[in-house]
């Protein structure tokens, strides 16, 4: 940016001063300083808008490295999972399935004849709606059974030892 120096600065203000005059001095300067900053305050906004951009290049730029990346170890995983398919039904071949001997059909594939890892969902066959048991009141009044609720204060009130007088 242009070097201004202390001495620079005193000329221009000298010479703006016997230009413009005393009285439209403060309000010319006052301007000024006003354009100054909308400048400065354009110049950090396309400063940021660049950095913002070059930022964002970066990030499309990384998120493409991970997406291949991604790609290469499914298709690793996927040819080991083959590789492995095709070692399983080779140590399987030779083993008979108690009728005979063993097949391509009979020989067990690792996706087709293990059990699921979750089961599948069962209804508990309940009638929610309905009442299974009533306990009488005269049960839980015996057994101690709450049968009303009671609220925290009280419970406590409830339960604190009494004060000593002394």
């Amino acid at each position: 940016m242009i070097d201004f120096g202390f001495d620079k600065i005193a000329l221009i203000g000298a010479v703006a001063l016997i230009v413009i005059g005393p009285e439209k001095l403060p309000r010319v300067a006052r301007t000024m300083g006003h354009l100054l900053g909308k400048a400065q305050r354009y110049v950090a906004d396309v400063k940021a808008e660049v950095n913002r951009s070059i930022e964002l290049d970066e990030l499309k730029k990384m998120k493409t490295q991970f997406e291949d990346a991604a790609r290469n170890v499914q298709q690793e995983v996927s040819s080991a999972g083959s590789a492995f398919e095709n070692s399983w039904r080779d140590a399987t071949a030779g083993l008979t399935n108690g009728f005979g001997a063993a097949t391509p059909e009979t020989t067990p594939s690792i996706a087709g004849d293990l059990p699921p890892l979750m089961p599948s969902y069962r209804h508990p066959k309940k009638k929610w709606r309905l009442k299974r048991s009533a306990t009488p009141q005269w049960y839980k009044q015996r057994n101690g059974i709450r049968t009303k609720a009671q609220s925290g204060a009280a419970r406590v009130a409830r339960f604190r030892p009494p004060a000593v007088k002394g």
